[in-house]
């Protein structure tokens, strides 16, 4: 098999961010009088951030406010939070780098939103080294549903088939596989993630060994 594209999720891969999302609808959230339980705060782990806000307002309906507005305060809590602690993930640059020297295209497959993505991307000064970033609040549905991951691959010009994805989570890997895409499971040294789907592991990037690449 030949890989042409690397695409990566983006929360728990470029940055460990995901107990961000979660304080972030915490707050935001219990401000209008959700309930934020540990129990349904699961369910809602690999939702997009529309789909997490709408679960919410349908189980503790708030009013004068609408959906969209409250998503976005979610939105930019996250960003203040990317922006302000250190939660890259080690090495992640130096592999991207890598990649693209060695004439790689590279592409970003986020259920978050894109301006999320584009705050990720600046605090990490790699913008320049992907070829597309795509956010599934342009899709119907995000992940595990694999319209973001057909769609980056629309954009790089790359069939699904040439592609290998970087994903953290079961619902990321169920999505590129749905694709017809390759996959590597980012762990970040967590041997209780399930990599099921996945043909290959990376446990961390600083330490990192893809045979396929």
């Amino acid at each position: 098999m030949v890989v042409k594209a690397v695409i990566f999720d983006m929360d728990g891969v470029l940055v460990d961010s995901e107990g961000f999302w979660a304080k972030a609808e915490l707050d935001v959230f219990s401000s209008y009088g959700v309930q934020v339980t540990d129990d349904l705060a699961t369910q809602t782990k690999y939702m997009t951030t529309k789909e997490v806000t709408e679960f919410w307002h349908g189980r503790f309906p708030w009013e004068n406010l609408d959906v969209p507005k409250v998503e976005q305060e979610v939105v930019s809590k996250v960003i203040e939070l990317i922006q302000a602690e250190d939660c890259t993930m080690s090495g992640v640059q130096t592999f991207i780098k890598d990649l693209k020297s060695k004439k790689y295209k590279i592409g970003l497959a986020t259920n978050a939103p894109l301006r999320v993505a584009d705050a990720v991307l600046e605090k990490l000064q790699i913008r320049d080294l992907f070829d597309t970033v795509h956010s599934s609040e342009f899709e119907e549905q995000g992940k595990p549903h694999p319209a973001v991951y057909l769609t980056s691959a629309k954009q790089l010009g790359i069939s699904p088939e040439y592609c290998i994805v970087v994903e953290d989570s079961h619902s990321g890997l169920k999505a590129a596989k749905a694709a017809g895409m390759k996959t590597i499971v980012f762990t970040n040294n967590d041997e209780s993630i399930n990599s099921d789907l996945a043909d290959f592991k990376i446990l961390s990037f600083e330490s990192v060994q893809v045979p396929i690449l």
